[in-house]
């Protein structure tokens, strides 16, 4: 018989650590000693058969592996070192059902909110509209009934301002020894020249004399004019100077009773004076032919001063008054002049 015998070391000796420490290695990590090379024991074989003989020859013999050592599967290696076995990987765990059920209810709630919000918004806008409607329809009255009132103040009479823009274009007439009024109207004048209006019974003694020069006067301001064309039935004169002077507009409408006026003239010989009053009357079928009455007072020296309406416009040339009456004066309307000398 042959036996194996390990190697004395005495103790304490180098080869006795060095063995001890690979004894101890090995104990460690299960592995076999250096020398000592790995034992199988091979397994015994399984009978299929359990009535066959056990000591006899068995009629057919069939090996079964034992379960220790069928090859397992091979596993799929993730990327590592060489020669491990990557552990397989776990199942995915299917979500629950219940996470999916969790969130319909918020997700409704959600549509819900949004639909109200929407609906909130379009109550709203509609609203807004029908305020802006009804915002609109109040400006629009607003708007009619301002209109109104800058008609009614344009119409409001200011004295001042008619006679402020008036006085400018108004003379005193002296011819020989009568005394009255002329103004300037229409823009029929060429360059430098004006053409003014007064009556035919202020320049009278010049014109019978044969004369036609008579004397424009403002202030300190002195001016030659002519006596170009004369009515004696319509009592009407008209007069032409070679300075410029602002003519004053001519109304086309027919005067109402109740209007109101201001006279510009120069009574007794006082210039730039002025006087109002209103319209009392229209007369157009006089014997005469048509005429204003007024009742703004007015004096010898008048005559032929513009009778001017709230629009700065002239609507007839102060005439003559009633004796022993207060309140009553006459004027040829300027339309009847326009149509006599076409300067208008």
């Amino acid at each position: 018989m042959t036996m194996t015998f390990e190697p004395f070391t005495p103790a304490g000796s180098t080869e006795q650590r060095r063995y001890d420490g690979r004894r101890r290695a090995e104990e460690r990590t299960g592995a076999p000693a250096w020398d000592e090379a790995p034992r199988w024991e091979e397994p015994a074989p399984r009978w299929n058969d359990p009535a066959s003989d056990p000591w006899g020859q068995p009629a057919q013999q069939q090996w079964i592996e034992d379960p220790q050592w069928q090859v397992p599967p091979p596993q799929q290696h993730q990327q590592g070192r060489p020669g491990e076995v990557a552990s397989p990987e776990p199942e995915p765990v299917p979500r629950r059902a219940a996470a999916g059920g969790r969130f319909k209810p918020v997700v409704v709630g959600v549509v819900v909110l949004l639909l109200l919000v929407a609906g909130w918004q379009a109550y709203r806008i509609e609203g807004m509209s029908d305020h802006n409607q009804d915002l609109a329809t109040v400006l629009a009255a607003e708007k009619d009934r301002t209109d109104r009132l800058e008609k009614q103040l344009a119409g409001v009479f200011d004295p001042e301002a008619v006679s402020s823009a008036a006085l400018p274009s108004v003379f005193r007439v002296r011819a020989g020894s009568f005394t009255g009024t002329a103004f300037s109207v229409g823009r029929k004048a060429k360059g430098n020249e004006s053409n003014l209006m007064t009556n035919y019974h202020v320049v009278a003694e010049v014109w019978t004399d044969g004369g036609r020069r008579v004397s424009l006067e403002r202030g300190s301001t002195r001016i030659t004019a002519t006596i170009v064309d004369v009515d004696k039935g319509k009592d009407l004169a008209l007069l032409h100077a070679d300075t410029k002077i602002a003519g004053l507009a001519t109304a086309t409408a027919t005067v109402k009773p109740g209007q109101q006026v201001v006279v510009v003239g120069a009574p007794l010989g006082l210039d730039d004076s002025v006087t109002t009053g209103v319209i009392s009357a229209y007369r157009p079928d006089d014997p005469d032919g048509p005429t204003i009455q007024f009742d703004a007072p007015i004096n010898p020296g008048n005559s032929g001063g513009p009778v001017v309406n709230a629009a700065n416009q002239v609507v007839g040339l102060a005439t003559a008054k009633a004796k022993d009456a207060e309140g009553i004066g006459l004027a040829i309307p300027i339309k009847t002049a326009c149509e006599t000398f076409t300067v208008c």
